[in-house]
Order: structure tokens, then sequence, then C-alpha cells
């Protein structure tokens, strides 16, 4: 019981920061107050599902940030209507959060490392091997992300285009 209980609490922790991660990205680009609950809950539940399928499900992270892509976006077609916000106002700043600094930053330092190593065969493999082992996680993680969340679109075309808009009634 009180595994479950640090389990959960992680889960919510994780989410919990995720979301205000979330407002402060939606935050610069201005949108309607509306939209901050619903950028809020969508980096939340995309961040904690890829949480928990690192964690608890042994999935790798571009995998893992494929799936959490795609909760964001059919959340933010779902959500989006409800607020009548485009999905990219709400999917965007939910996203954020996940982007691999980590390997973003350790993909910068090896290649300038390289760079300062010419001369050292042993340390240039390394930070080679470092470079381009991150520069793959950190590409195919954003990646992934960008098709998860644009997959909606694709799938309802319609719907995604015209959330904003509200139905004629005399045409109905």
């Amino acid at each position: 019981m009180k595994e479950a209980m640090e389990i959960i609490i992680a889960i919510l922790t994780d989410g919990f920061f995720a979301a205000l991660a979330g407002i402060g990205f939606g935050s610069i680009s201005d949108p309607p107050f509306r939209a901050f609950k619903m950028i809020a809950t969508l980096a939340a539940a995309g961040h904690a599902c890829r949480f928990v399928l690192m964690s608890f499900g042994g999935v790798d992270i571009a995998t893992a940030s494929l799936a959490a892509g795609l909760v964001i976006g059919f959340g933010s077609l779902w959500l989006g209507k409800r607020v009548r916000c485009p999905m990219t106002v709400l999917y965007i700043p939910a996203l954020l959060p996940m982007i691999p600094g980590k390997f973003a930053y350790n993909m910068v330092f090896s290649f300038f490392m390289s760079l300062q190593s010419l001369h050292n065969a042993e340390r240039l493999r390394m930070y080679m091997e470092m470079l381009f082992s991150n520069t793959i996680v950190a590409v195919a993680v954003i990646f992934m992300l960008a098709v998860g969340a644009t997959f909606p679109i694709f799938i309802f075309p319609d719907k995604a285009f015209s959330m904003t808009r509200r139905h004629n009634q005399s045409n109905d």
C-alpha cells in the first residue's frame, strides 16, 4: 500500500511540475486566458503518460514520447473545441516541457569537446560517441513528439480546422 501511494505521488508530482512548465511556456505566446487550464491539463497528462511508460512500463524515451504526443494531440483536439482555441495554441506549450534538454545540452557539449580533442584520438572517439548518441535521442524524441501531436490533424482534418468556429444553427 505504501509503495503504491509513493508511485501515485510520483506520477502526480511529475504531472504537476509539467503543468506549471506548460503554463509558463503558454504565457509566452499570450493565449486566451481560458486556454491556460487546458494547456496545464495537457502538459500534465502527456508528461505523466511518458513518465509512467518509462518508469513502470520499461518503454524507451522516444516511444514513450510518441505516446505522450498522441495523448496531447488528441487531448488538444477534444479540449480545443471546448474552449474554442486552435490545437496549436494548446499542444505546443504542452509539448515544450518534454523537450529533452539534457540530451540536447550533452549534444552541444560533446560537439565542442570533440573540437577541442582533435589531437587526442581516444578523447575524440569518446566525445564523438557522446555526440552521436545524444543527437539521435534528442532528434528522435522531438520528432516523435511532433508526430504524435500532429497525428490527429491528419485523421480528423475537418474537426481540427473547424474547432474555433461555432456551428450555424440555421444549417443544422
